[in-house]
């Protein structure tokens, strides 16, 4: 049985479950903040207060964090976003981000549950530098859970 090689980060997709949806849509520099943890509450064993139990409470998941070059096409995402950040009407979409492999299959999968915008972040503006302005999406949900690939 060969040893199992660790994946790299670098070629993946993030698709949202959003209409319209445009190529651009897809795209994106980075992804981060698939992390859960759990949660606990701690108490005091009774007559002694030396120890402390931890018993799990809930699962708490950090906000997703897509950056992306800024660019002059129209996207449905963007429009997704200044919908909930500028006129207050929020639309959860669920998303699907992919780790992908030379041609350009699945390798691992992960479903992220009731997304929303939570912040739209543009990069600096600086005539002394020649470099791409980004945009950041912060984005708020309800879980995420790895889909199994065949």
């Amino acid at each position: 049985m060969p040893d199992p090689m660790p994946l790299s980060g670098f070629h993946f997709s993030v698709i949202f479950e959003l209409l319209p949806q445009f190529s651009i849509d897809t795209k994106f520099q980075s992804v981060s903040g698939l992390k859960s943890t759990m949660e606990f509450d701690t108490i005091t064993e009774g007559g002694q207060n030396q120890f402390k139990i931890s018993l799990p409470k809930q699962n708490t998941f950090e906000n997703l964090i897509l950056k992306r070059g800024l660019t002059k096409e129209i996207s449905g995402l963007r429009m997704w976003v200044n919908n909930a950040l500028d006129s207050f009407v929020f639309h959860p979409a669920n998303l699907v981000v992919s780790l992908l492999d030379e041609e350009n299959d699945p390798v691992k999968v992960w479903y992220i549950s009731q997304a929303i915008p939570l912040s739209l972040d543009v990069s600096d503006f600086n005539a002394e530098e020649s470099q791409l302005v980004i945009e950041t999406l912060s984005l708020k949900y309800q879980y995420f859970k790895e889909i199994p690939v065949p």
